[in-house]
């Protein structure tokens, strides 16, 4: 499944459900599912700057694409940071860098947090990014 096809899902999921209340359980409901980090992941290096929780994205270059992993002390930083995870994981630096972010717009995500929480998820896309750069550098 593409990055695009990915983001579609996940917008027509957020179509079904009928107010912020359930949406803010279905990303919660995400987070639950991450599997997380082990504590040796859990660096500075990969600690996202501007989150109002601790953020930590993990990825591994691998058979020419880029492996997400994540975690988070807050719960719904960690089912935002799951929903990047499950989007981005698996791609070719390539496809990621060529992809967009629009689709936290369509689903209205970036409306429903505080100005904070909104920081912290572009700087989770932002990081998202640059492992994407980063690796694509060293290949």
């Amino acid at each position: 499944m593409t990055i695009k096809e990915k983001q579609q899902e996940i917008i027509d999921e957020f179509a079904f459900l009928d107010d912020w209340e359930q949406k803010y359980e279905y990303i919660i409901d995400l987070g639950k599912e991450l599997k997380g980090l082990s504590e040796d992941k859990k660096t500075d290096d990969n600690l996202i700057k501007g989150c109002q929780s601790k953020v930590w994205i993990d990825a591994e270059f691998k058979d020419g694409k880029l492996f997400f992993n994540a975690d988070s002390d807050g719960i719904l930083p960690k089912g935002i940071v799951s929903l990047l995870v499950s989007i981005y994981s698996g791609h070719s630096t390539q496809e990621i860098l060529d992809s967009d972010f629009e689709f936290i717009s369509e689903i209205g995500l970036q409306e429903f947090l505080s100005p904070s929480r909104a920081n912290g998820l572009m700087a989770m896309t932002k990081q998202i990014k640059f492992y994407a750069v980063a690796y694509q550098l060293k290949s």
